[in-house]
């Protein structure tokens, strides 16, 4: 293809939103000139089953609930008056809040101001706000956040250490719909510890954001933790960071909520545009439709042009690939959907995998994200007349190209600029996006009914393992995995009786000896003695 029909192509399919600074280049996804019309049926469907979300029709049918992160930045979009004053109380909550603790009205139990955050949470209660938090740091932000969203020990022992003494000046704040979510308990548990240890009272520094009477919101009652604030059934975790969830910690950190929100609010009306050359978020549903023959079958690589953008890809993998990866259309038919993302950033790419995107297997298309504004302020020149930002663009320009020449595929996001508007109107693009696609291939985007049995699964183990050590304690020998198994009366799980073995002896602390044999079914276990 010549240049001057690329140019044309070019022309032709560039989406340009200048009212969010946003616009959707697609020409080089090889779609044919009837593509869209092919699907006309399928696009009307995809608007009107958006509208009927937007004005609270039940879009989660498996759980029977409105799914409404769309009214969150623009409350009049809401059903009801009741949500309306619920969610504008909750704002006004969060900006009050705020201001309390940066003029020190709300301070630490030492008296002094608090300077950092701990937010504990897991899934879309971390991803979302440490993708904020990581885009819209400043030198002068008044509050640093930290965040615990594992149940790895060591990794908790990481992050306490690191805050250190500056502990005494910390606001925790817990994250967790229904309260009872053990990652996110545990981490709050540890975290109290870590407090008790400093000789710290926890709940003089404790912040719930939780559902209504959830587990985690009476023990903040209960205990007097400072302040408690909402989760909503109709706002699921992975679309929460426009929520207080995401707001209340960007807040604290300085970042312009207000100037996020309404980012994500021009985005919305955007994207209601039935014209869909005008609308990016419908366009790039179709291109995944498109790219992925509607089944999944190429992955998306995302790679961000722009350090501040470095946590997108993770932000963007739960958003995607929660939503859409179910085995299950809505119909019942098992179809066994979804969008596998992964990226890094540019132009570290280039010497990590592009060399595989240009050369190797073909299992994929890219979506580029291209930042105009290099920094705030003047850049030096690294040779005559070119600055580092030049070499960041020829990079991104010249793998874009190099990757098409090659016969691979891509669409590209350019963003004037990364401030909150910016960052709250990438978000609204893509969860649009989501909710598009899922129309499409007609599945349910807002459940995750994996996600809920790997939970069960997690919870069984932990219930093996209570019985595992009960068997071993009122052993007076040493046992196999297979002799446990067989006295717990489950000898089908004697693989899980191991490994659960092998791990309680790998920690000293937990009592267990282990004699290692030249087969696993040899090894045995006991409880040690003093």
């Amino acid at each position: 293809m010549i240049n001057s029909t690329l140019w044309n192509r070019y022309k032709s399919n560039l989406c340009s939103c200048p009212e969010i600074g946003l616009s959707l280049d697609i020409s080089r996804m090889k779609f044919n000139d009837v593509y869209f019309s092919n699907f006309e049926s399928q696009i009307q469907k995809m608007f009107n089953s958006m509208t009927a979300l937007e004005h609270g029709g039940i879009a989660n049918p498996d759980e029977d609930r409105m799914v409404g992160h769309y009214w969150l930045r623009n409350s009049k979009l809401a059903p009801n008056a009741e949500l309306r004053t619920e969610i504008e109380n909750c704002l006004a909550k969060i900006t009050a809040f705020t201001n309390s603790v940066h003029t020190g009205k709300i301070y630490a139990a030492s008296g002094k101001p608090f300077t950092n955050i701990l937010i504990i949470g897991i899934g879309g209660s971390a991803l979302g706000p440490q993708f904020v938090a990581d885009a819209l740091a400043t030198s002068s932000d008044p509050i640093k956040p930290w965040f615990l969203d594992n149940t790895d020990p060591d990794g908790i022992d990481r992050v306490i250490s690191q805050i250190g003494d500056r502990l005494s000046q910390t606001l925790t704040i817990v994250i967790s719909k229904s309260g009872s979510t053990k990652e996110t308990r545990n981490g709050m548990l540890e975290a109290k510890a870590a407090y008790r240890k400093a000789g710290l009272d926890f709940s003089r520094h404790a912040v719930a954001i939780t559902g209504n009477d959830s587990e985690l919101d009476r023990v903040a009652k209960t205990e007097g933790w400072i302040e408690r604030f909402p989760m909503w059934d109709w706002v699921g975790g992975r679309t929460s960071v426009l929520s207080a969830v995401g707001l209340l910690p960007a807040a604290l950190q300085a970042v312009d909520i207000i100037a996020m929100l309404e980012g994500a609010r021009k985005c919305d009306e955007i994207t209601r545009c039935t014209d869909i050359r005008k609308n990016p978020a419908a366009l790039m549903a179709l291109m995944w439709n498109y790219a992925t023959n509607g089944r999944g079958e190429k992955d998306m690589v995302l790679l961000p042009y722009k350090d501040r953008l470095l946590l997108f890809s993770r932000y963007l993998q739960q958003l995607l690939m929660e939503s859409l990866g179910k085995e299950l259309d809505l119909d019942g038919k098992v179809v066994c959907q979804g969008l596998s993302v992964y990226g890094n950033k540019g132009s570290t790419d280039q010497h990590a995998y592009v060399q595989q995107l240009r050369e190797g297997v073909p299992n994929f298309f890219v979506t580029f994200i291209e930042v105009l504004q290099d920094r705030e302020g003047t850049s030096m020149q690294v040779e005559d007349g070119i600055t580092s930002g030049d070499f960041l663009f020829g990079f991104l320009q010249g793998t874009r190209k190099a990757l098409y020449d090659n016969g691979r595929e891509s669409m590209t996001i350019s963003v004037n600029r990364i401030d909150a508007a910016t960052i709250g109107a990438l978000i609204a693009l893509f969860e649009r996006a989501v909710g598009f696609y899922a129309t499409l291939i007609n599945i349910n985007a807002y459940h995750q009914p994996g996600v809920e049995a790997g939970k069960k699964a997690a919870t069984a183990v932990i219930a093996l393992q209570i019985d595992v050590v009960s068997v071993l304690n009122g052993s007076s020998s040493a046992l196999t995995a297979d002799q446990v198994a067989t006295a717990i009366k489950q000898p089908e799980e004697a693989e899980t009786v191991y490994t659960i073995l092998r791990h309680l002896a790998a920690n000293p602390d937990r009592g267990i000896d282990v004699t290692t044999g030249k087969d696993v079914s040899e090894w045995t276990f006991r409880i040690k003695t003093t």
